[in-house]
């Protein structure tokens, strides 16, 4: 088994633009994405490139908006 390395995917600003792990190029275990300015905009696991369990999408100031709920 592969181990998970940290990675961030940045705006052409240099901001951050997703956080989290990968394990052999998926996307593995819990990420964040945020907007230009900073604030959360989503948050969920993956299990190797699929999402799973409860997935959160944040209003601007960061109280949850919409939570959506994916198979394990």
């Amino acid at each position: 088994m592969t181990e998970s390395t940290p990675r961030e995917f940045l705006y052409k600003d240099g901001s951050v633009q997703g956080r989290g792990h990968m394990r052999d190029d998926e996307m593995d275990g819990y990420w964040e994405w945020f907007r230009r300015d900073g604030s959360r905009l989503r948050s969920g696991t993956f299990d190797r490139g699929r999402q799973i369990g409860t997935w959160t999408t944040y209003d601007r100031s960061g109280a949850p908006h919409k939570v959506t709920h994916f198979g394990a």
